[in-house]
């Protein structure tokens, strides 16, 4: 931190204060389901929340008592700042262990009595990821008397995917109001900061405070990892693209029930998994994982070793929950190894899915009984990634020197025994790398794994959305648009819903770049069951094409009925036999109703165990996306299910655009 940085600026307009904070008594009440989830009272296993730490800055001058508990704090987040620069040493013999140095934390102090009202209001911007922590450390901190200079402080977390929150960042939040920007971000890891300012952010500071740690691992189903022998000994990650990219790996183990070797990996512009995953990538095609440069990202020779590891990977996910969610499906239909035979993601999300949670969609979680497959974490011998939570306290002109101090105090409380419990208890890894026994027992967690590595700096980090497009496996893309007679209704926008679909279509074109192969078709019918128009641009590089989708998508109209089935029947078969292995071969399947003909056509079942059956040897991925309220949600999720794809939900048709966009993020 430069000493500019640590200078707060000039005072901001004060924010709307807010009501007293609640009663401890209060608090425990409000212990009730967040994101469909139960939190339990403190001294219990919870569900996954994530607080996090912004860089020091200048302080108010406070009482003596509150000033000398401030530096005991600071003192024992330094401290486990301290033992996460060791975490992240160059490896040697003992280097790179997750550390327990054995510090202790300062306990808590509240203030005797709440400060004055109105409360002085602070909004923490978390990832996905840890946005349940963040959201339990801020009911516990407010269910304490807090006093900052002069006044009480409410907390309020708020979330969003790590990438998105990166870009808004480098805009400074631009398309907020300034009473709804964020005070505080806490991304789940240091990777965003670089991203953030790579992209010109002048409010982001260049290093935030660990607040807990949650190693980057490849997650297996049990059964898989026993048979290949990674549960005993790990692979370096060589070994593991190496494997993904044997056809017969797991028939050579007699296996052959689980098919081909499907690594899944979401996508480094979204997740820090994905990051972890690519910089894996080109840190073993450089040969050391640790120590990814600028340069090697530029190298023509290593960008066609981190090409050809890419094929390895079965599709590409926005967040990791969306793969674990899909392997839950899977599991309870036969195996989690129809899904995925690996997936690099955060040791919390492999503890959340061992304990029976799940999420569909990164921010409603579902608890259910524990898998009968239990997911075990691998940590390649020759480095892992940490995610290391950092808390930064924004320094846009909209936080005021109040803000500011209650957000530093609100970052005090999380490096506490208090606050490190709550992390611990989260299935996080403390301040001194130690996990909470029960999380470590049923996530099937090491307790002091070897080989942790700090996320490169801006430089590397910076390249990353330069280089991913180059070297990431390229897809074979089907846009399937439903142009029945009710796509002709309008939306709030004013729009048609069909007029609102193909302009969310055309930007989502710019996903796509030379060597992804694109095409179009829309189905409708005169009721007959045969589909109209069918294919209006061949599947083909758009390179080559782009302008051949953009007229032929401009030049669709609303037709009659929906043959649906039959759409999605013929379709898939026509992918399946064009498939490829070294592509992604999807369909994005939009649709705003339900099948609907004058005739009878194939049967719903028919056509689900069509699509299922592509799945073994020719997988068709199958997006759907359910537009308008009135769209047959039930059968496009059991569509996608069926092919192992994701649904995504556009019920709200202003949502489209934003929607499509974070869909085609998946290949």
């Amino acid at each position: 931190m430069t000493d500019a940085d640590a200078t707060p600026p000039e005072p901001g307009p004060r924010r709307r204060r807010a009501e007293q904070p609640q009663t401890p008594d209060d608090a425990q009440q409000a212990l009730s389901p967040v994101g469909g989830v139960r939190h339990d009272p403190p001294g219990t296993i919870a569900g996954g929340l994530v607080m996090a730490d912004p860089e020091p800055k200048a302080r108010r001058p406070k009482p003596l008592v509150w000033a000398l508990t401030g530096v005991i704090a600071v003192l024992a987040i330094a401290l486990g700042s301290v033992g996460f620069a060791i975490l992240q040493k160059p490896r040697g013999a003992e280097a790179g262990a997750i550390p327990t140095p054995g510090i202790t934390f300062a306990t808590d102090r509240p203030a005797v009595a709440a400060g004055a009202a109105p409360c002085t209001p602070v909004t923490v911007l978390s990832s996905l990821e840890n946005a349940e922590m963040i959201e339990r450390l801020a009911m516990f901190y407010n269910a304490k008397p807090r006093d900052v200079a002069g006044h009480c402080v409410t907390v309020t977390a708020t979330k969003d995917k790590s990438g998105e929150s990166a870009k808004r960042a480098a805009t400074g939040f631009a398309d907020l109001p300034a009473e709804s920007r964020p005070d505080v971000w806490v991304p789940d890891a240091n990777s965003w900061l670089s991203a953030a300012r790579a992209d010109g952010s002048d409010v982001v500071p260049a290093t935030g405070t660990s607040i807990g740690q949650s190693p980057i691992v490849l997650a297996m189903p049990k059964p898989l990892a026993d048979a290949i022998g990674w549960t005993k000994n790990a692979p370096t990650w060589s070994e593991v693209f190496a494997a993904s990219a044997k056809k017969d790996v797991w028939s050579s183990l007699g296996h052959p029930e689980w098919g081909a070797f499907k690594l899944g990996k979401t996508s480094p512009q979204v997740a820090s998994s994905g990051e972890a995953a690519l910089l894996a990538s080109f840190g073993s095609a450089g040969d050391d994982v640790g120590k990814v440069t600028a340069k090697q990202m530029a190298d023509p020779k290593i960008l066609d070793a981190v090409k050809k590891n890419e094929l390895a990977t079965s599709h590409y996910m926005a967040t990791p929950e969306h793969f674990l969610w899909h392997a839950r499906q899977a599991e309870q239909q036969g195996t989690a190894a129809e899904f995925f035979s690996a997936v690099i993601v955060d040791e919390k999300t492999v503890w959340d899915y061992d304990r029976g949670i799940t999420s569909r969609d990164g921010i409603t979680r579902i608890q259910s009984a524990p898998p009968a497959e239990a997911m075990v974490p691998v940590y390649p011998k020759d480095g892992f990634y940490v995610a290391d939570n950092p808390a930064v306290v924004l320094k846009g002109d909209w936080v005021g020197d109040d803000v500011r101090a209650a957000a530093e105090d609100f970052i005090r409380y999380a490096g506490t025994s208090e606050g490190q419990k709550v992390v611990r208890d989260a299935g996080y890894r403390d301040l001194r790398g130690v996990l909470s026994d029960s999380v470590r027992t049923t996530g099937h967690l090491a307790a002091s794994p070897r080989g942790a590595l700090a996320f490169p700096g801006q430089s590397v980090v910076g390249a990353i959305d330069t280089v991913f497009p180059e070297v990431r496996k390229r897809a074979s893309v089907l846009f399937l648009i439903d142009v029945s007679g009710s796509m002709d209704e309008p939306i709030p926008s004013g729009q048609s819903k069909l007029d609102g679909a193909k302009a969310a279509l055309i930007q989502a074109l710019d996903h796509f770049t030379a060597g992804d192969e694109v095409g179009v078709a829309a189905f409708s019918s005169a009721g007959d069951g045969n589909i109209t128009p069918g294919i209006v641009a061949p599947v083909a590089d758009i390179a080559t094409n782009r302008q051949t989708l953009v007229s032929a998508v401009q030049s669709l109209t609303p037709h009659a009925y929906t043959p649906l089935y039959t759409a999605v029947d013929t379709y898939s078969a026509q992918m399946a036999k064009a498939y490829d292995p070294n592509r992604i071969t999807t369909i994005v399947l939009l649709s705003d109703g339900a099948d609907q003909t004058t005739v009878p056509t194939i049967e719903k079942q028919k056509m689900l165990d069509d699509v299922a059956a592509l799945h073994h040897d020719t997988p068709v991925l199958i997006f759907t996306l359910a537009y308008g309220a009135d769209a047959d949600t039930d059968t496009l999720r059991a569509i996608s299910s069926a092919s192992g794809a994701h649904f995504y939900d556009a019920t709200d048709p202003s949502k489209i655009g934003s929607v499509l966009g974070d869909l085609v993020t998946s290949f």
